[in-house]
């Protein structure tokens, strides 16, 4: 099939997990030619859409709005996302006001088409990444309506708080263009600054955990696997990505070391988004978990050296695939977040349950990328963790990156400041 002038990169929710070929051939050459985190930003915006498997209509909107502004980066104006500015934002509504005629499709139709010949999937010649309109048989001149454009920046907002929160970039370039727009009043399509980081607060986590305990207590052959899946990514601040097989990667129970001298275990990521390795230091409540879930699975209490049992393994044997038959391998990103996400939907339930309407509505939103969040921002305000030590295990390369987690209310600052003295020495002879 002859490719359509602008490359799809995201196919139908039930396909993205799978990737495509052509996709990453097209990736690979603008990581070579243009832009060199092209590969990277690809990998941060599939895992945001995965996020929105379970909303239909928000994964179709953001994976349009998505192609069209990495197509404008990658091949328009070559530059990484993380070095737009508001005025290269600004560049780009222009092109989306007024984009190449080549460029304009008249119909929907599918990004990708299925070559029943080979069995693999192959961009659509006729897909287009702007639709215009045909009235009475016409084709009219195209026109971005104010509303489309304020959800299109208003998408961008929401994808570049993602990029926030996975410490990829500093800042907000589409936030800052929408509030020196002509919208900048409209407040409906403003980022709260408290939303960069969400995370579950204590009574919404507590709802969680409970709940997860009460699945590995009454259903322990799939609730063992779900409660312990659930204290690694709260108490280590990991990525689903971090903990799940995914290509030249399959986590073990050995990534679980402690250290010859000082006896302490932490959990060794061997490579992180962007290419980084960290250890991080494991709680004694952890360890306390690990030994649980290992006690169930038949194994010994706690990891030996060079022990490579998968960290997640099936409850059943893959069915297709490379591991067809398989039952002791891992888990993919896929499964492991559907199965997070069932325990912050039922958590959510409860909460509701017990009248607790805000928290559950705030829950639901809730998705196995906040908990990251949640274990940074639980550790630095409430557990009182140096920042320096979170920063370490976090992975951040930064502290000022770290320091976004810390939350203070305005009661705490007003109580702080009333406090204060004038001379901490008065009274001393």
């Amino acid at each position: 099939m002859n490719p359509p002038p602008v490359m799809p990169l995201f196919d139908s929710a039930q396909y993205l997990p799978e990737g495509n070929a052509c996709v990453n051939q097209h990736l690979t050459r603008i990581s070579l030619e243009r832009v060199e985190d092209a590969g990277l930003v690809f990998e941060y915006a599939t895992d945001w859409l995965m996020e929105q498997l379970h909303h239909e209509n928000n994964y179709k909107a953001y994976r349009s709005e998505l192609t069209t502004f990495l197509h404008w980066c990658f091949d328009v104006a070559s530059l990484s996302p993380a070095a737009l500015s508001r005025r290269d934002i600004a560049r780009y509504v222009s092109y989306c006001q007024q984009p190449p005629s080549e460029l304009i499709g008249w119909f929907n139709v599918a990004q990708f088409k299925l070559d029943k010949s080979c069995g693999q999937r192959f961009p659509n010649p006729a897909w287009r990444p702007f639709t215009g309109r045909r009235v009475m048989g016409q084709e009219q001149p195209y026109q971005l309506s104010d509303n489309a454009l304020k959800t299109k920046m208003a998408i961008l907002s929401s994808f570049y708080s993602y990029l926030i929160g996975e410490e990829y970039c500093e800042r907000n370039p589409a936030q800052i263009w929408m509030n020196h727009s002509r919208f900048a009043h409209q407040q409906q399509f403003r980022l709260n600054p408290d939303d960069d980081l969400p995370a579950f607060t204590e009574l919404q986590w507590s709802y969680v955990v409970a709940y997860a305990e009460r699945l590995a207590k009454e259903h322990p052959q799939q609730g063992q696997r779900s409660l312990f899946l659930i204290r690694l990514l709260y108490a280590c601040y990991l990525r689903i990505s971090e903990v799940a097989a995914r290509a030249g990667f399959s986590p073990v129970m050995s990534q679980f070391r402690r250290h010859p001298q000082t006896g302490v275990w932490s959990f060794y990521v061997p490579q992180s988004k962007g290419g980084k390795r960290r250890s991080v230091a494991v709680s004694k409540a952890l360890l306390a978990g690990l030994t649980q879930y290992r006690s169930f699975l038949g194994l010994t209490p706690l990891p030996e050296a060079g022990e490579n049992t998968p960290l997640f393994i099936r409850h059943r044997a893959a069915g297709r695939g490379r591991e067809v038959g398989e039952l002791n391998a891992n888990l993919g990103i896929r499964q492991l977040r559907e199965e997070v996400q069932q325990v912050i939907n039922t958590a959510a339930a409860m909460a509701l349950a017990d009248g607790f309407d805000t928290d559950a509505a705030a829950m639901v939103q809730m998705s196995a990328h906040n908990i990251r969040h949640t274990g940074i921002t639980h550790d630095i305000n409430i557990n009182q963790r140096p920042l320096s030590h979170v920063q370490a295990d976090a992975g951040h390369d930064s502290i000022d990156t770290t320091s976004k987690y810390l939350h203070t209310s305005q009661v705490e600052r007003h109580e702080s400041a009333y406090r204060k003295a004038m001379d901490n020495l008065a009274g001393i002879d």
